[in-house]
């Protein structure tokens, strides 16, 4: 029996890997981490939210009621979009010096807080694996050019450093996967919890999956290998379609695995 982590359990992605842990019998506890409280969880007897204000920091009273938990689903996020953009973006992009800049507010969420947890994490049982499961998104890139997005810079630097972070830790084991378009509509569970989609990606999400499969990334199959990755020993991943040692999980290697 596995207890596991997660966060980002309000958005589209961490909603549709809640309803997969409650659905699996050998999950038997999940401790959720949020700003706020979570509906899906509401009455769910092994589902535990707490709330969590600060992402950069880890109190003792909260380790010790992770202490036993194996592994860790992140998909705490923020789009690009929804940070202040008053200030320009730097290129390339490091942490911005100036007060409020957006490029300071994204790199924080999406590269600060998973490393935080990561090393908070890795500490609760230092002599037996922890799997931290690291949502990026396709789109991430290692190497950057002029015109890469900001998205796409943040989460391939994070990608980075989270690898060099396992690597110089031997109980933590790493997975990053890249989810593309996240499709909700054959997973009716999730509907009356998960956030309000824009009207442009209801309407782009049918023509995309019947166009250009490899760019969908159904949200039951994704909850249900998101949380066996989380709940395995941290092996490296198989498969000429994964990058970083077995790392890496784009959304092509993820749909073999799914069998789409």
């Amino acid at each position: 029996m596995v207890h596991l982590i997660l966060t980002g359990a309000t958005g589209l992605v961490g909603s549709g890997v809640l309803q997969q842990m409650l659905a699996n019998d050998a999950v038997s506890r999940i401790s959720i981490l949020s700003r706020r409280p979570v509906k899906m969880a509401e009455g769910e007897a092994k589902a535990k939210v707490i709330i969590h204000k600060d992402f950069m920091t880890y109190d003792q009273t909260l380790l010790d009621e992770l202490k036993d938990a194996q592994g860790c689903v992140w998909a705490l996020g923020v789009s690009q979009n929804d940070v202040d953009k008053a200030l320009v973006i730097p290129t390339p992009l490091i942490p911005c010096k100036k007060a409020n800049c957006s490029c300071s507010q994204y790199f924080e969420i999406t590269h600060e807080y998973p490393l935080a947890a990561a090393q908070a994490f890795a500490k609760l049982h230092p002599n037996s694996p922890f799997t931290f499961v690291f949502v990026s998104a396709e789109g991430a890139t290692h190497n950057p050019g002029m015109f890469t997005a900001m998205f796409g810079r943040v989460k391939g630097q994070v990608e980075k450093s989270m690898f060099d972070f396992y690597k110089a830790t031997p109980n933590f084991k790493l997975y990053t996967v890249r989810p593309a378009g996240v499709d909700w509509r054959d997973h009716p569970e999730i509907h009356p919890f998960m956030p309000s989609q824009p009207l442009w990606k209801k309407a782009l999400m049918a023509p995309i999956d019947a166009v250009y499969k490899p760019m969908i990334t159904p949200t039951k199959p994704m909850g249900r290998i998101y949380t066996e990755l989380a709940m395995s020993k941290g092996e490296p991943l198989e498969g000429k379609d994964t990058q970083m040692e077995g790392r890496l999980l784009p959304n092509i290697a993820f749909r073999r695995m799914a069998g789409l």
